[in-house]
């Protein structure tokens, strides 16, 4: 009987001790930090996994917006994500943006991630033609022209925001072919 509380046991102790190690991590200490430009992947790596998973999971997302998003043309968008570990409203909205952009069919491979220090700053050529003042910010792009940006939080939700930036898209795709 002892053998069998065990096991029970040591799984409660290994779970406690995994939250524990979760809720210690201080993200604002430099070393969590990723800077300059990363992979998603990344974001699934210790100690960063537990927020994302979190994050990324609990999303639930407007089925009416990305009903529109879904039916809209991703082709020749592209964006930039550029977040700090350290600020809790990227380590919210990030994961929420890559779960959204994997259901409406964004190609992952036209999303780039660029990780910056508490200061905004990251050590990449031309950062400062980015003019960042928050993060997260998502910057959209079509055919490599700026098109829209969320910056920080989104104004109504990450759907329609990104339904609103896109649709910028679709006016100048038909003006485009006049």
């Amino acid at each position: 009987m002892i053998r069998y509380l065990a096991v029970p046991a040591f799984a409660l102790l290994v779970s406690s001790a995994v939250s524990t190690f979760a809720q210690e991590i201080n993200f604002r200490d430099p070393q969590t930090w990723i800077l300059g430009y990363f992979q998603a992947d990344d974001l699934l790596q210790n100690p960063h996994g537990t927020w994302f998973n979190k994050e990324f999971d609990s999303y639930h997302i407007d089925e009416q917006a990305l009903i529109e998003l879904i039916n809209m043309d991703l082709e020749g968008i592209e964006v930039l994500v550029v977040m700090g570990i350290w600020c809790p409203d990227s380590r919210r909205e990030v994961p929420r943006f890559l779960k959204l952009s994997q259901v409406c069919g964004l190609r992952q491979d036209k999303i780039s991630f660029l990780g910056t220090d508490s200061n905004k700053e990251a050590p990449v050529d031309d950062y400062e033609a980015l003019d960042i003042e928050r993060v997260p910010t998502f910057i959209f792009y079509y055919n490599k022209n700026e098109i829209g940006r969320i910056i920080e939080y989104p104004e109504a939700s990450l759907e329609k925001d990104m339904v609103n930036i896109l649709e910028t898209k679709d006016l100048r795709h038909k003006e485009d072919k006049k």
